[in-house]
């Protein structure tokens, strides 16, 4: 054996050991597509909004009660200079509140066009990821007043989280009409 083939030798047996053991590696084929959102409780039963509906989180900021109004409209808070209508979300679709502590209340806000609104629901869960496959689209153990808002559901652990669509909320003219006459 030359000199000159020697090397070349060694890159060539290096290079079938490689494929050699690489022949087990999963394929790029079996990744798993994920879809996200924010999940929350509301009566206790789980739900996720898509991310693209939810701009931000906050605790129940002080607000002033607006005289006249329905009675999910809970009022108004200066959230960073802007007037940010407070909805209590379990009123609005009249169904009872969860048990939880009024502390867990978090607001989701959205920003639909120009409605920009905070929602406030029993609680957050954070970030949920489901995989895409999990999805039904047939939303489970909803009530009758919210299932119009709700656009199927991910299984995961068992568990079904019902996707919330705060799009289909506000073009719905109950959401945007509080007066109370």
């Amino acid at each position: 054996m030359s000199a000159e083939a020697a090397p070349f030798a060694v890159l060539t047996d290096i290079a079938q050991r490689s494929r050699a053991m690489a022949s087990g590696l999963p394929e790029q084929e079996q990744a798993v597509e994920l879809w996200n959102g924010i999940g929350f409780i509301l009566s206790g039963q789980r739900y996720v909004a898509p991310m693209g509906d939810v701009t931000e989180i906050l605790h129940v900021p002080r607000f002033t009660h607006i005289p006249g109004v329905r009675p999910f409209m809970m009022g108004a808070a200066n959230v960073r200079g802007r007037l940010l209508p407070l909805i209590d979300l379990a009123s609005f679709f009249d169904i009872p509140r969860s048990s939880r502590s009024p502390r867990e209340r978090r607001v989701l806000v959205i920003e639909q066009g120009d409605i920009f609104s905070g929602l406030v629901v029993d609680s957050v869960m954070g970030m949920q990821y489901f995989s895409k496959d999990s999805f039904r689209s047939s939303p489970q153990g909803v009530p009758d007043n919210v299932r119009p808002f709700v656009d199927g559901g991910y299984e995961r652990n068992e568990e079904i989280w019902n996707v919330f669509s705060a799009a289909d909320l506000v073009d719905d003219e109950r959401f945007l009409d509080v007066a109370q006459w």
